[in-house]
């Protein structure tokens, strides 16, 4: 059984061998016949397949065009050529005999026969040079013998006789066209004959025509069967055959029969109309494809028009790159040349070096060895005078001390004479060409916009060294908060606004000034050395205050209290320390906690416009409120003399009290309260609360607290009697009040506890000793955007 069914394996592989061997002889065969078809089908004159092929006298097929071209190079007029079909040869569809065949009208003159009357023409091959025969006065059309067209054919090799119509008498090849055609299709199908789907078996017939709507291969007879004359099928697409129709219509691939209506800009695809229902396109921009289809045939229209219209530009920017490629083949030839150049260099020193070191230890080689010979001499000089009795006792004792303490008068070794390169191979190692600086690292802590902007950087620890640095700034049309300034035109005008810059800046800041109030700048820095500008930083934004910087500072002489607060030398910062005084009162309580509040106020008073201060406040104070004061109220609230001299109050300041009766019932202060890393932000404004305690009988002390920040803003707009509290290295709005200002107004800060403050120091007092770099606009201020 084993072998039986072994054999049969062996005879069914057998078989598949043979199958296999005579299927790939089938088809070596049908490529070969292709080919041999393919041969039968070239045109005599230009090689290749014929194309709107006519019959000559001689019944050989070539191409009208070839025709018309032979002819042309044989001396005989143009002739004038039918319109060329759509197809590489005409099928009975695009082209009927009739149509071919059809007598040219009576009242239209031939171009023929215009050639035929015009007079003499060239000689052809086969016929010498005649006189004319054309039509002229004095002569009748039916004189003088009628002029032969002779063909050169180059199958028969000889000249055929087209007759006095030349080309005009040559019928078309419809049959020929008709085998190209379906040659053709054969080819592209990759020599797969397709079949009409609705012949009957085993008369399957090969298509002829496809049908777009029915999605059907058909013969020619099988086409008329189901495309009757006066139907509705009749009026189907019909097509070449071919094995993958294309929809008419584009579907939805998940959902059949639903035609694709409607495309998604968001997500980029086409959709039908259950799946514009889906949850996922919700909030999309969806539309109609023909819309979007016209929008972005729109989009590629403007974007060509552009291109085409700035043809100039483009060859102009071609031009420019030509050059810059010549001038790089220049550069890196020179930078070879130099790289060569410096190899040499090096090359000499290490070798005048070697030189130098060479001979140093040839000399201590030298010296050394006398040393060494001078002594052997005098050991021999010891033994040659061992048995003479005249030998000096002086030297002899000497002699005596040198054998016992024998020495060598020179080192014969030479480890001191070794070099150790191991700091030059790795500078060697290291070697390489000069790199442009890195991107500076802006400190965006210590970068600040107040009196002016101050930008301070640093370069990578990886980075090139830096000669200078360059400083670019501009202003930006947005501020925080998303609005531009000046509706559309303020946008148009910020957008054109161009980068300023500060060049050759030595060291890591830089200070700009001249800006403008309540703007937002943009600041970008990149160094520079012999190999030129590395790139730039990543852009910073500053914002400038919202009002003119005051400068102040605390005065000592308002209810100081000398064992609680201190008062630094430049009276710029103060620090309150609970005392003797505070340990004593809370001796004594026993229920509750004694507080005391020592207050500060500035060295000047504001009677009028706009003011903007910053401070910052230590994190880990107990309580500090910032803000403003009547200095009349300020005055009264620590029970000090109203005749008090003071330096704050200036009588001519052009304050108008008729303000007074405008602001009766804001307050005399308006503070923030700080303390232990948090500030605390009342929930509504003077306004809100005034309104809630007319409302409600009472004012709710609900409020919010956040995390204090580095420094807080101020800005008082007097002739509104309003404060507006400031993140100051944001410049984002904290909380706002109000406070009276019927008269001088002075900043002030209370301390309740132990606590420190600071007043910013302005930028220019901290850099005046600083020298001016020189600025440069790079593009020109188009606008003054200043509001204020």
């Amino acid at each position: 059984m084993m072998k039986t069914g072994g054999s049969y394996a062996l005879k069914m592989a057998e078989m598949d061998l043979k199958t296999a061997t005579s299927a790939m002889e089938a088809l070596v065969r049908a490529t070969s016949n292709m080919k041999s078809l393919e041969h039968e089908l070239h045109c005599p004159v230009c090689k290749e397949i014929v194309k709107q092929p006519v019959v000559l006298p001689c019944l050989h097929s070539v191409c009208l065009l070839c025709a018309s071209e032979v002819l042309v190079a044989n001396g005989y007029p143009p002739p004038e050529l039918p319109p060329e079909p759509n197809s590489p040869a005409s099928t009975p569809n695009t082209r009927s005999p009739r149509q071919a065949r059809r007598p040219t009208p009576k009242n239209e003159q031939r171009p023929i026969d215009r050639v035929l009357r015009s007079g003499p023409h060239p000689p052809s091959p086969s016929m010498p040079r005649s006189p004319g025969y054309g039509t002229y006065p004095g002569r009748r059309r039916k004189e003088g013998p009628p002029l032969v067209m002779m063909f050169p054919c180059i199958p028969c090799g000889r000249d055929v006789e087209l007759g006095e119509k030349g080309l005009t008498d040559c019928l078309r090849n419809l049959t020929l066209e008709r085998i190209v055609e379906r040659y053709r299709h054969t080819v592209s199908l990759g020599s797969v004959a397709v079949m009409c789907q609705f012949c009957k078996p085993p008369q399957t017939l090969e298509a002829t025509k496809g049908c777009a709507d029915c999605r059907s291969n058909f013969c020619n007879e099988c086409f008329k069967l189901y495309h009757p004359w006066g139907t509705p099928r009749a009026q189907h697409e019909h097509i070449q055959p071919t094995l993958n129709f294309r929809p008419k219509v584009l579907t939805c691939p998940e959902h059949d029969q639903e035609k694709l209506q409607f495309y998604c800009r968001s997500c980029q695809r086409l959709l039908c109309p259950l799946c514009k229902l889906r949850r996922i396109h919700t909030g999309h921009k969806i539309l109609p494809v023909a819309q979007a289809y016209q929008a972005l045939k729109e989009k590629i229209t403007k974007e060509m028009n552009y291109i085409l219209s700035n043809q100039d530009t483009v060859l102009a920017q071609i031009t420019q790159l030509e050059s810059s490629i010549t001038q790089t083949e220049v550069n890196s030839v020179s930078a070879r040349e130099q790289l060569a150049q410096s190899i040499r260099d090096l090359t000499a020193a290490l070798a005048e070096r070697h030189a130098s070191l060479t001979h140093a230890l040839e000399g201590a080689r030298q010296k050394r060895g006398e040393a060494l010979a001078a002594q052997v001499a005098e050991r021999r000089g010891l033994l040659e005078h061992r048995r003479s009795l005249c030998f000096h006792c002086t030297r002899l004792s000497k002699a005596i001390e040198n054998l016992q303490h024998f020495t060598l008068a020179a080192d014969p070794s030479f480890r001191h004479f070794q070099l150790d390169v191991s700091k030059e191979l790795k500078l060697l190692t290291e070697l390489n060409f000069i790199q442009v600086p890195l991107a500076p690292v802006i400190d965006t802590q210590r970068s600040l916009a107040y009196d002016q902007l101050f930008l301070c950087w640093r370069l990578p620890l990886e980075s090139a060294p830096s000669w200078h640095f360059s400083v670019e700034y501009r202003r930006r049309g947005v501020v925080p908060g998303g609005a531009s300034r000046g509706g559309i035109r303020g946008g148009l005008a910020a957008a054109r606004w161009g980068w300023q810059r500060l060049d050759e800046v030595s060291g890591s800041s830089a200070v700009i000034d001249r800006l403008e109030m309540d703007s937002v700048y943009v600041l970008r820095v990149r160094g520079c050395n012999k190999a030129g500008y590395g790139e730039y930083s990543e852009e910073v934004y500053l914002h400038t205050p919202p009002a003119p910087v005051l400068n102040f500072y605390l005065d000592s002489r308002w209810g100081l209290h000398a064992d609680r607060l201190v008062v630094s030398k430049e009276q710029r910062c103060a620090r309150s320390v609970p005392g003797l005084s505070l340990l004593q009162a809370a001796d004594h309580a026993l229920t509750s906690c004694h507080l005391t509040s020592d207050l500060l106020v500035g060295d000047v008073a504001i009677t009028q416009g706009r003011h903007y201060w910053a401070c910052s406040v230590e994190p880990g104070s107990y309580l500090v409120k910032v803000g403003v004061g009547l200095e009349s109220k300020l005055q009264e609230w620590f029970h000090l003399p109203q005749d008090m001299a003071s330096p704050r109050y200036d009588p001519d300041s052009g304050h108008d009290s008729g303000a007074e009766d405008a602001l009766d019932s804001a307050p005399p202060f308006c503070f923030l309260t700080m303390g232990m890393g948090k500030i605390y932000l009342p929930q509504h404004s003077y306004h809100h609360q005034q309104r809630d305690t007319n409302s409600n009988g009472h004012s709710s002390p609900a409020g919010l607290t956040y995390p204090l920040p580095p420094r807080l803003g101020v800005c008082l707009d007097f002739e509104k009697g309003r404060v507006t509290f400031y993140d100051a290295h944001s410049l984002r709005p904290l909380w706002e009040g109000h406070v009276d200002c019927t008269g001088p107004v002075c900043p002030a800060f209370c301390f309740i506890g132990g606590g420190a403050l600071q007043l910013q120091e302005l930028v220019a007092n901290r850099n005046a000793d600083q020298t001016p770099v020189r600025r440069v606009t790079i593009q020109p201020r188009v606008s003054n955007l200043n509001n204020g």
